[in-house]
């Protein structure tokens, strides 16, 4: 979008967080007239603002103890409190049985009631829209496209969550307390439906002035079909974005980074913010190096860092992957980060990496400086792993004249649409050729050489890239659990393995001493069972047609 924020303001200052209801309440309330606000097209445009603010609801609120990278082998929260952002993400990582309850488990990464409330209210406005909006037809077509986006971007997130679900659409008189699950092809339906009437019936994005458009949905749809394993779809829907016009960007960073209204080629669903309005957000006290706090006798970021693992996912800059064994002991050595490709150097920050006019020092007794997991709990913006986060932090952004941060933050990019691509080819065989050249696109923008491949080849190469490429855009932990592979031994799965990091020490002569470090309590381990979420007991307690799903009885 142009400016999706002139869109969202109202919208983001209205309406906050989403209800945590545990059950299906679809009881919408209003407090203005429905005929008032629908009665015209500027009133109309007001209302569906306010539901735009779901795009931001679901993006950042994807697990409540933090981002899901730290329930793989992406990302540390080093505090050992018992809080989100801290000790939690790895307690839901190591998988214990008597830790993972349904109602732990729906607790914090349920959101059935809040998705659900946001969907009461889709299918109220849509419903009102044609009872009593007095605009034009034409109108009414293209803000009923936008609702069903945002309904479809709703009924998505709890699809990958629970698999069979409870259907609503925006026929009030069928709603009712009691109503079963809908079959799996039967939610997926229902999405698909709504994001093609959206895809063709959105205008261009050079026509929808700041508003949803069929780029958008279109993109949007080769992510969800993905999940749906309609490939077909997938491809088709690729195809589709590929015609209007992006591309992607030259530098790796400006992909995310670059706000579309200062000409970002790439990003297609983008949320903007916007300081002087007090639209703002706290990304960068999270997980700004905690250097740039204690430099001023402050106390904020580094509450979650790359982990040595995902350090090692990367490869050089001439192709192939640098060896790493000789820092899993102990060694005065350097790593070899300059050595790696650029996306590691725009996600990552390492011992000695440029930051703010300064050197970064995740070191013990640093300016950074550096904590030991599980001994010290509270890290106070120091790295447990080595490394901060790099990637989506603002580097322009003075964390002590201001607490919250403003850079966009984009839900889809034109990156992830040819990675879906190549995944969609590769799985409906005999379209290799389409494969590798999506896959060849996204290495040549860093200079990564790549040869065609076929096979099991091809799909470790497809995985590389959406592992890489994507990292920390909330993709990860929900790849591998639609591929089915989570619970399988590491590094396929998320199953029987340890994060770890470096713990760097300076020595006299300026040198450092690197340490391979576990950075867990125990193995990681993905159950089975959390290939689906469970009910949440408040829906099970007030609808007499579910019963809960068969993993959690």
């Amino acid at each position: 979008m142009k400016n999706i924020y002139k869109a969202l303001l109202s919208a983001v200052l209205a309406l906050g967080l989403s209800s945590c209801t545990s059950f299906l309440d679809m009881t919408p309330t209003d407090s203005v007239s429905s005929k008032v606000m629908w009665e015209n097209t500027k009133n109309a445009e007001y209302h569906v603002n306010y539901l735009y603010s779901y795009v931001y609801d679901v993006l950042m609120n994807q697990c409540v103890a933090g981002q899901t990278e730290a329930l793989t082998d992406m990302l540390k929260y080093g505090s050992y409190n018992y809080n989100a952002l801290c000790y939690i993400p790895s307690e839901i990582a190591y998988g214990a049985a008597t830790t993972l309850t349904t109602s732990y488990v729906d607790s914090y990464l349920g959101y059935w009631g809040s998705w659900y409330g946001g969907i009461a209210k889709v299918n109220k406005a849509i419903n009102s829209l044609y009872k009593y909006g007095q605009m034009s037809d034409g109108d009414k077509v293209r803000l009923e496209a936008e609702m069903k986006f945002v309904r479809a971007y709703l009924y998505f997130d709890i699809m990958k969550r629970y698999k069979e679900i409870i259907l609503y659409d925006e026929n009030m008189d069928a709603y009712s307390k009691n109503k079963a699950v809908s079959s799996e092809k039967e939610g997926w339906d229902f999405i698909y439906k709504d994001l093609k009437f959206a895809a063709d019936n959105l205008p261009a994005k050079a026509d929808a002035l700041g508003r949803v458009d069929k780029g958008m949905a279109w993109a949007f749809m080769s992510r969800a079909m993905l999940y749906a394993e309609r490939y077909d779809v997938v491809k088709t829907a690729a195809e589709e974005v590929e015609k209007l016009g992006y591309a992607l960007e030259a530098n790796y960073a400006d992909a995310y980074m670059k706000g579309v209204g200062a000409g970002n080629t790439e990003a297609i669903l983008q949320y903007q913010f916007d300081r002087s309005a007090d639209v703002t957000h706290s990304f960068d006290f999270y997980y700004t190096p905690g250097g740039d706090y204690s430099l001023y006798g402050e106390t904020g970021g580094g509450y979650g860092t790359p982990t040595q693992e995902m350090v090692e996912s990367y490869e050089l800059a001439a192709g192939g992957f640098a060896d790493w064994s000789e820092w899993h002991g102990t060694t005065t050595k350097t790593p070899p980060y300059e050595l790696l490709e650029p996306r590691f150097h725009a996600t990552v920050l390492y011992n000695g990496a440029d930051w703010k006019g300064r050197t970064i020092e995740p070191f013990v007794g640093g300016v950074d400086g550096w904590c030991q997991w599980n001994k010290e709990r509270e890290p106070k913006g120091r790295t447990t792993t080595g490394y901060y986060l790099r990637k989506m932090v603002d580097e322009t952004h003075d964390v002590i004249a201001y607490g919250s941060g403003v850079q966009p933050l984009s839900v889809i990019r034109f990156a992830e649409v040819l990675l879906n691509k190549a995944e969609a080819c590769y799985k409906l065989g005999g379209q290799d050729a389409a494969a590798n050249e999506a896959v060849k696109a996204i290495r040549s923008r860093v200079g990564l050489p790549y040869e065609n491949k076929s096979g099991a080849d091809l799909w470790t190469a497809i995985r590389q890239e959406r592992k890489v490429e994507l990292a920390y855009e909330g993709l990860w932990y929900w790849d591998l659990r639609r591929w089915g592979v989570a619970h399988k031994q590491y590094p396929e799965g998320l199953t029987g393995y340890q994060q770890h990091g470096l713990k760097i020490e300076k020595n006299d002569d300026g040198t450092f001493t690197y340490t391979y470090v576990s950075v867990d309590d125990q193995n990681r381990n993905f159950p089975e069972k959390m290939y689906r979420f469970p009910m949440p007991s408040g829906e099970l307690a007030n609808n007499g047609s579910v019963d809960q799903y068969p993993e959690w009885k």
